[in-house]
């Protein structure tokens, strides 16, 4: 073993960070869509730290696959999440979207949406 250990410290660990996330691009814009279900995909774009484009192609991948609803009011789209989808991937079978909304939404933060 030697005993040749190398000292990581939190500030340290953390300076790499900003290179990689644990939550994908699609979990990021469904956190956007959670906290506030009338928001423009030009926020969510911003938030997120996409383009508007690729916001619009992850919506559209969502809505596509059951995660969303899209609701047209006016000029106005509005999203609707389907808590009840489970995860995709099979390291995450049985269990469904609105387990990561539990642990990451917090309704007090802008629009309030549940």
């Amino acid at each position: 073993m030697g005993g040749m250990f190398q000292v990581i410290t939190v500030e340290n660990y953390t300076s790499g960070m900003a290179e990689w996330t644990f939550l994908t691009n699609h979990a990021h814009t469904l956190l956007c869509i959670a906290r506030d279900p009338g928001i423009r995909l030009r926020d969510v774009a911003e938030r997120v730290g996409i383009t508007e484009r690729a916001a619009q192609r992850i919506v559209s991948d969502l809505v596509d696959a059951g995660y969303l609803d899209r609701l047209r009011e006016g000029r106005r789209n509005y999203y609707r999440i389907r808590a009840d989808r489970p995860l995709r991937h099979p390291v995450e079978r049985g269990h469904h979207i609105g387990e990561i909304l539990a642990v990451l939404h917090d309704p007090k933060e802008a629009g309030g949406a549940a």
